[in-house]
């Protein structure tokens, strides 16, 4: 049973955890066949995670998991840029690192190709220039066709890939899911998700991604890292570099939740009993010097040694100092003496004056002083040397700690050095530990909470609730009965504890009296598009001969039909055509008014909104969309 002196608060270290490179391992039995088997990448934002599509057995799960970063120096060869888990400590080098993406959307393909030969080589793939696996890769929605075509290029050009499947991380976690829960297809529902750099909202129609009442959201997993660094290192200016991007990482991660009632949880952190027992104090790494431990007696006695000397070195110095000062101060005064005795009169006065003095009297009154002070500071400094040796024997002969020292200093300095306390004071004890922790309060609950109230962070966009109101609001009240029956949470930032009840508590507020809802998380919201994506390629496995199949991309589809193109299927981004309203070229006769101007172009490009969306029977036959 505790006492009741026992602390109700809780104290956490920071775990610093540091990433050992991976292995090279060797091909799988499985992947020696004739058909060889996909190789499933699931290349996220924030992780990269690579595996076989073989079922069962070792290969059942990502075989490769790794920061999707590389430190590579500008002008270095490809040999020396560190990848993924071959960077123990991403601090010391957070200004080399690069990534492959802009928000979630691959842009730098030069990182991305060091990424395909990190992924191909340690999965134990040898072939020389090639590799004869089919690869099925996960991309963002609507992702351009321009980044496509670029991931093409670099896979059928640079090594050589029989087949290429493209499809939408958070559609392959959501069929995942739904083929665990026995649901049968197709499958209809509204997708959250929510990663590192954005969150989606993703409706899903009999089957097939809507992608034109699709949205996105910029507040996701790294702007909730920024914001809780800056409110702590505003809490805790002094220890600015001790609030590394990685500890804040941990910290959300690890600690932080969301709140079902935003405002009504804060209020109950306004008790302090609640306080106590809820605030997590993080201990920051410190080192707490012992006085006089493991020190010898002989070491003590030398530094004891070399402080009085040190001490009266500075003692002399000063002596020395202040009498060059008096002595100059004297010489001054002598010569506005010499005035008076020489007659000059007006000038003595003006000197008088500088000198803020009344009269001769006090003149020489002053002299007399600075004159004895003279004296007695050359007599201190002629039998300084006696007295000090003296000294110093007398004092080593007497126990003492390291800063007892300071009584050698000459009174005549005390004006310059601090007073000194009582020794009968009592001194409170600094605790060094107690210093070095970070109380993390309501910041565990604030910066969760800018994925529903971006404004904190400067955002000037909807929530995640509100623009899935948005999103509802442009079908018919049907089929918002059938979305919001399936409302799945996908995404390594929807790993918040509470997030599933916050969102089911903001669809209560939005939705109609009585109307129902069901909200479901993923199983593993950071693995399950992994697992999706391996599912699908088992099932779908391409056809061999080059021929085209179901959501692959073959080599000659690419030659034929450009990088562009996309195969579609359940959990791919879909293609959706808008014609564009070119302006007839003005014939010679007419005159140039009658050419249409660029905002009577751009009113005539037909939008796509709700209205031009078609019913979910044929929702099926529409084909890919592009940002």
């Amino acid at each position: 049973m505790a006492s009741k002196e026992d602390p109700i608060y809780q104290i956490f270290s920071f775990r610093d955890c540091k990433s050992s490179p991976d292995p090279i391992f060797e091909l799988p039995a499985q992947c020696l066949d004739p058909t060889p088997p996909p190789i499933v990448i699931d290349n996220g934002s924030f992780q990269t995670r690579a595996g076989w599509a073989v079922p069962g057995g070792e290969q059942d799960s990502p075989r490769l998991l790794f920061r999707s970063v590389a430190a590579r120096n500008r002008g270095a060869a490809r040999s020396d840029t560190q990848i993924g888990n071959d960077i123990p400590n991403l601090e010391p080098l957070r200004w080399l690192l690069k990534s492959q993406f802009d928000r979630n959307v691959v842009v730098n393909f030069e990182i991305q190709e060091l990424i395909f030969d990190y992924v191909f080589t340690h999965l134990g793939i040898t072939s020389e220039g090639s590799v004869a696996h089919p690869i099925v890769l996960t991309e963002a929605p609507c992702s351009p066709l321009h980044c496509r075509q670029m991931m093409s290029e670099l896979l059928f050009e640079c090594y050589q890939v029989p087949y290429v499947s493209y499809g939408v991380d958070s559609l392959y976690s959501f069929y995942h899911n739904n083929t665990q829960r026995n649901l049968q297809p197709p499958h209809t529902g509204i997708i959250l998700s929510s990663g590192y750099h954005c969150s989606h909202i993703l409706p899903v129609i009999n089957g097939r991604f809507d992608a034109v009442n699709s949205k996105r959201v910029n507040v996701a997993g790294s702007q909730a890292a920024s914001y809780l660094q800056r409110l702590l290192q505003l809490k805790y200016p002094g220890h600015l570099a001790a609030v590394t991007l990685s500890r804040v990482e941990e910290l959300l991660h690890e600690h932080s939740y969301t709140a079902v009632d935003y405002h009504e949880e804060l209020e109950k952190w306004r008790s302090p009993e609640f306080y106590e027992r809820e605030v997590h104090r993080m201990q920051l790494p410190f080192t707490s010097k012992v006085p006089g431990g493991c020190v010898s007696v002989e070491e003590r006695q030398e530094r004891r040694a070399q402080q009085l000397r040190r001490l009266q070195e500075i003692n002399t110095r000063r002596r020395e100092e202040k009498l060059q000062q008096d002595q100059e101060r004297l010489d001054r005064l002598t010569v506005v003496q010499e005035l008076l005795e020489d007659g000059l009169l007006d000038q003595f006065h003006r000197s008088l004056v500088e000198l803020n003095m009344d009269s001769a009297e006090e003149l020489q009154s002053y002299i007399n002083k600075l004159q004895l002070a003279v004296e007695q500071g050359r007599q201190k400094l002629l039998h300084s040397d006696g007295a000090e040796g003296k000294t110093e024997v007398s004092e080593l002969e007497q126990p003492m700690d390291e800063g007892d020292g300071v009584a050698l200093i000459d009174p005549d300095f005390l004006d310059d050095t601090l007073p000194e306390k009582p020794a009968n004071v009592i001194q409170p004890v600094f605790n060094v530990a107690e210093y070095h922790q970070l109380f993390v309060g309501t910041e565990r609950l604030r910066c969760p909470e800018i994925m529903f109230q971006p404004s904190p962070t400067g955002e000037d966009q909807m929530g995640l609730m509100e623009t899935l109101q948005y999103v509802l609001a442009r079908y018919t009240p049907e089929q918002q009965d059938v979305l919001v029956s399936n409302v799945f949470l996908t995404g390594g930032n929807m790993q918040y504890p509470g997030m599933k009840a916050r969102v089911e508590r903001e669809l209560l507020a939005m939705r109609p009296f009585q109307s129902n809802f069901k909200v479901t998380m993923a199983s593993r919201p950071a693995l399950d598009a992994w697992y999706g994506a391996r599912d699908w390629a088992v099932e779908h496995l391409p056809s061999q001969g080059g021929e085209s199949s179901e959501g692959w991309i073959s080599r000659l589809d690419y030659e034929e039909k450009g990088g562009e193109y996309l195969s579609e299927h359940c959990a791919s981004n879909v293609f959706i055509p808008m014609k564009l309203a070119k302006p007839l070229p003005a014939r010679p006769n007419e005159p140039a008014g009658n050419m249409l101007t660029s905002t009577e172009v751009s009113a005539a490009v037909p939008t796509v909104t709700s209205a031009l969306t078609p019913p979910s029977s044929t929702l099926a036959d529409v084909s890919m969309v592009t940002a």
